[in-house]
């Protein structure tokens, strides 16, 4: 059984990465199933750059009380990764190959209310990209810093000459 919710393989095919995420802002595309889950959502789009929103909830908590840094790394991982999607021709594919988090300050239960994480693209290359995110409260106070390596794989057929 398909999920709705889940892109067709081949959407990749027909719209470039920029297409395909400014579809999704829109609401003509699904957002990934994660966000639902850990409840954020990708709130913006341009050429090199991805704003995701998001307001941890219960399902974060760690056993300490305060929010499992994997949900920060999780916002950072899609903003850095979709910055980079957001570069991607029609046919390109890509993949995530490292990715470096820094916590800066512990995240509580409603404090702050909404985080933001913006990623930009560093450089991209032919067959890697490099991008930056910052997950910030709605004042610009830091809350986490990371980078990411991603791969590219170029369209069917083409060898890169």
């Amino acid at each position: 059984m398909s999920n709705p919710s889940i892109l067709p393989p081949d959407y990749y095919e027909t719209m470039s990465g920029l297409e395909t995420l400014q579809a999704m802002v829109e609401g003509r595309l699904p957002g990934p199933p994660i966000g639902v889950t850990l409840n954020f959502r990708l709130a913006s789009v341009s050429e090199g750059e991805a704003v995701f929103e998001g307001s941890p909830g219960e399902e974060s908590y760690n056993p300490i009380g305060s929010i499992h840094g994997g949900w920060a790394a999780t916002i950072l991982d899609s903003a850095l990764a979709c910055c980079v999607h957001t570069t991607l021709e029609k046919g390109e594919r890509y993949t995530s190959v490292e990715m470096k988090v820094s916590f800066i300050r512990p995240i509580f239960p409603g404090k702050p209310d909404r985080l933001i994480c913006t990623g930009r693209v560093v450089n991209r290359g032919r067959t890697l990209a490099f991008s930056e995110a910052t997950l910030v409260d709605e004042a610009g106070k830091v809350y986490a810093h990371g980078t990411e390596t991603c791969m590219i794989f170029p369209k069917a057929g083409n060898n890169g000459a």
